[in-house]
């Protein structure tokens, strides 16, 4: 074969023209599906013959365009759900159909956001600095666009970690030392998963008990810093919740802050999605101190509705940032001009050399919408989640578990008797099959809850009167039956 014969085969289309309406054609049917969504069940179990078409041996000669559109298409309506204005499980933002339009650039210009010098890059810049002045943070701290809080919890641990005990550690491994570190009894589990992945052990994150309003307690913190530092343990961090995922509370961010200076601890704020509620002025007075954190960890797929994946990660001390990740091997040196510039680099600031252009759907929401509009939308939340917590009290059937304090409220089916918790597990699965609306469940108090997180635009009050009128027709269907759990 003659390499330079132009006919020699690619993976390009043979027929662009052809291609474009194959590629109109699947997008009519995507945003086919987010303009029909709302009219159809929340979600729906995947069928065995889709599940069939998933399980094929693997494809020597391909398919086929045709076979795999079909496939492509028929997948659409099998979704989590969370387009849906009645999803309300666990906390998942909702998409927008003007996302698509960036996702399609960002899959046309297929840019590594490793580094490198190029226009992807500067389009991160923007966002990072755009997240700076949301959060009241220096024009000198830096930042990361990640896959969700998760991974930005490992990267703030990891410049905590090496601030304490020097970038030795990077080489050397923690050795003997025997960090610690405290956050609420009701923080995030992705917490204890980095401590256990940056060699700490989940066991060396103490678990601080709540107080009545379900924020930290500040004298059993103490307590727990004093007791550890007596025992010979080190102390060197300090997890601020800012929208706890069972209930939305908010930890007293100012005095953690105050606390972290005094015990010399690197303060870290998990704000998954509640640290978006900045953007409402009714309340930025419960996040203040937000702003005083030595990292801080967001999701821009939650309350900002930007498609998976999008997170973010921002570490006031851009130096114990970078001196946590920047290792250049030789195959990787900048330079001062051509593409090899642009230093330093985003794999200089986290673990990730290959990196998606998360930064462009980000950029496009905040550009297109503004964070007025945005804020809105979770202001909007907030609201709707103190009307359902008043439709609960008034109503004999339901019982309200919690104060509702943010956008999530738990509730449950009171019942006749029997095992509540085992009816109201029930309940939540048949909203569920029967696309009814998609809550999911916690536990308050040792009780079990039907927990209705609202991080939905498209949400109204009317899903909420229908929510639980469903919650009560089933409930009392489940024990009329004779087959209540």
């Amino acid at each position: 074969m003659d390499e330079r014969d132009e006919t020699i085969e690619t993976l390009d289309p043979k027929d662009w023209t052809a291609f474009r309406a194959r590629a109109h054609a699947m997008l009519d049917a995507a945003l086919d599906r987010m303009q029909n969504g709302s009219d159809g069940p929340v979600w729906r179990d995947p069928t065995a013959e889709l599940k069939a078409a998933f399980d094929v041996a693997l494809p020597v000669d391909g398919l086929g365009p045709e076979a795999v559109d079909r496939q492509i298409s028929e997948l659409l309506p099998f979704g989590v759900g969370n387009t849906h204005p009645r999803f309300f499980g666990w906390v998942h933002g909702s998409g927008t159909p003007s996302q698509v339009v960036a996702e399609m650039a960002a899959s046309a210009m297929n840019a590594n956001l490793g580094g490198r010098e190029h226009g992807a890059i500067h389009v991160e810049k923007q966002v990072i600095r755009w997240c700076r002045e949301i959060f009241g943070f220096p024009a000198e701290a830096s930042g990361l666009i990640v896959s969700g809080t998760s991974m930005a919890t490992i990267v703030a641990l990891k410049a905590a970690r090496e601030a304490r005990l020097g970038v030795s550690v990077r080489k050397a491994g923690v050795g003997e030392a025997r960090l610690t570190g405290y956050a609420s009894a009701l923080v995030h589990g992705c917490a204890d998963r980095a401590f256990d992945m940056l060699g700490l052990g989940s066991e060396a994150l103490r678990r601080v008990p709540v107080d009545d309003t379900g924020a930290m307690d500040l004298a059993a913190l103490r307590e727990a810093i004093a007791r550890d530092r007596a025992a010979g343990l080190t102390p060197f961090a300090l997890i601020g919740t800012a929208g706890s995922v069972d209930l939305g509370t908010i930890d007293d961010l100012d005095a953690l802050a105050d606390i972290a200076a005094e015990e010399d601890l690197w303060f870290h704020v998990d704000g998954a999605f509640g640290a978006l509620g900045v953007l409402v002025e009714a309340l930025r007075p419960r996040l203040n101190g937000i702003e005083r954190a030595d990292s801080l960890a967001f999701d821009f797929h939650k309350w900002l509705h930007v498609t998976y994946d999008a997170g973010c990660v921002l570490i006031r001390s851009e130096e114990a940032h970078r001196q946590a990740f920047s290792d250049r091997p030789r195959y990787l040196k900048g330079a001062e001009r051509g593409l090899a510039a642009g230093n330093p680099w985003p794999v200089d600031y986290g673990p990730e050399l290959s990196r998606t252009f998360r930064a462009l759907k980000v950029w496009a929401q905040l550009a297109e919408h503004g964070t007025a509009r945005l804020g809105r939308m979770i202001a909007r939340n907030c609201h709707q989640a103190a009307y359902l917590g008043r439709l609960v009290e008034a109503d004999a059937a339901l019982e309200l578990l919690a104060p509702v304090r943010l956008n999530i409220c738990c509730f449950r089916y009171r019942g006749q008797g029997g095992d509540p918790d085992a009816l109201n597990d029930e309940i939540v699965i048949r909203l569920q099959e029967l696309g009814i609306a998609a809550p999911s469940t916690t536990t308050v108090e040792g009780r079990k809850a039907i927990r209705v997180n609202i991080t939905n635009h498209r949400t109204r009050l009317s899903d909420l009167d229908l929510l639980v009128e469903a919650v009560k027709r089933i409930g009392a269907e489940i024990e009329a039956g004779g087959k209540r759990p």
